[in-house]
């Protein structure tokens, strides 16, 4: 196989007067790595993300068999009130929003969700965004000014390390999960600036590691040195805590962010996102200058309806027996690939990710992987540092013990395979 020490981050910095002189490297490496089965992204669902799923890798390959990859950690894509609601919200109000959220892309229902998922937050307002990306992206670059700062985990998601970025140039990325070096940099940063405001961010489970931080103290710390604490809950909430409520509910501290953001494209069967705050200052502010909210189209109102359904689902008897099967099945997976001799990060969430290493073996484990009818999620740069490749596994509640059976023995086959030279 050729091409195993060349990374996407090689292709990082662009030169050349026209767009092939630029390109024309990159798309020549992307096409051998296709040509010779390692081109691990670009798949197609030929089925709905079911536990067992069809699908077309970016190789051509037709993969058949148990799915790790897709985000539907409750496995609400084809409940019957999932249908249901998207059904009538159709034949309610259409197919499509039509219009801004700033103009008439707002609808009824999308109203009512709003105040639903507020009232689930423990927060009195939210607002809806197209996507979690959006909201991400939006709430930061709106919010934050030139003179301003903000200070991050290095592994926040990148709509929000963006969105800093197109806000300020005083932007301070500090070791994940390190509340002490965020202490630090908080404290020079007040001391320096009495008067700016200061933006702190992090994430409730990070999707590469499945970690989380001690959100107590990190919120803490944030009020010693009057930051705004934001809390990127995209991965946990509805499908971990009791309630649904995710790490901040582990932790006892739901509703204690300034500024909470989500997504519903992991737990409730939608594209969409949020952001939830204490004001009704900030959400009116965050309508007409976050341009991802004002010049975007709004949900439809069949994303809508589907979220809302979710939620109900949720905050039941249904949703916490979901949950349960859930943690169970990745504790179960993880248990699996330990006693396999793999290396899982983080701890028990819908997320196992299983540390590969080098870029180069990893490509060939996944190409073994996919060859064999197995679907998983290659991860390296950029969504992971260069020579930190990873499998990503993406569990769902409608997993059964035998899909991670099946899937471990042909993950620990494709290892050894590679490691005897087959």
């Amino acid at each position: 196989m050729q091409h195993l020490d060349i990374t996407l981050a090689d292709f990082r910095e662009l030169s050349g007067l026209t767009l092939k002189d630029r390109l024309c490297g990159y798309y020549g490496w992307q096409s051998a790595r296709r040509r010779d089965g390692s081109w691990a992204y670009d798949k197609t669902l030929h089925s709905a993300p079911l536990p067992n799923s069809s699908m077309v890798d970016g190789c051509g390959r037709h993969v058949k068999g148990p799915n790790y990859c897709s985000q539907d950690y409750l496995s609400l894509a084809k409940h019957d009130c999932i249908r249901e609601a998207a059904i009538s919200a159709l034949d309610e109000f259409g197919a499509h929003s039509a219009g801004s959220s700033a103009l008439l892309g707002n609808t009824l229902i999308s109203r009512k969700l709003e105040a639903e998922l507020a009232e689930f937050l423990g927060y009195e307002h939210v607002l809806l965004f197209p996507t979690g990306w959006a909201a991400g992206y939006g709430v930061v670059k709106c919010l934050v000014r030139s003179d301003d700062w903000v200070v991050m985990d290095a592994l926040n998601h990148a709509c929000l390390q963006e969105g800093a970025r197109a806000a300020t140039s005083k932007v301070a990325s500090v070791p994940h999960l390190d509340n002490d070096a965020f202490e630090r940099r908080l404290a020079r940063i007040r001391a320096k600036y009495p008067s700016s405001l200061v933006l702190a961010v992090t994430e409730s489970i990070f999707s590469m590691d499945s970690d989380t931080p001690d959100l107590r103290r990190f919120l803490d710390i944030c009020r010693k040195y009057d930051a705004v604490a934001l809390v990127d809950v995209a991965h946990d909430l509805g499908c971990l805590g009791r309630r649904g409520l995710g790490c901040l509910e582990v932790q006892n501290a739901v509703s204690c962010p300034d500024l909470l953001i989500g997504s519903f494209s992991k737990t409730f069967a939608s594209n969409g996102g949020f952001v939830a705050m204490k004001d009704a200052a900030t959400k009116e502010y965050l309508k007409m200058y976050s341009c991802p909210q004002t010049f975007s189209n709004a949900l439809s109102p069949i994303q809508v309806a589907i979220v809302r359904a979710a939620l109900r689902i949720v905050t039941s008897g249904e949703g916490a027996r979901r949950r349960e099967q859930l943690y169970g099945n990745s504790e179960y997976l993880r248990s699996l690939l330990t006693g396999n001799g793999f290396t899982c990060l983080g701890g028990p969430s819908a997320i196992v990710p299983v540390l590969l290493g080098q870029d180069g073996p990893a490509r060939v484990l996944w190409q073994t992987l996919s060859s064999n009818g197995i679907a998983s999620n290659l991860v390296e740069f950029p969504g992971v540092a260069v020579n930190r490749a990873r499998i990503r596994l993406q569990v769902q509640s409608s997993h059964t013990r035998g899909d991670a059976d099946f899937f471990v023995k042909e993950l620990a086959a494709a290892r050894d395979s590679i490691i005897n030279g087959d």
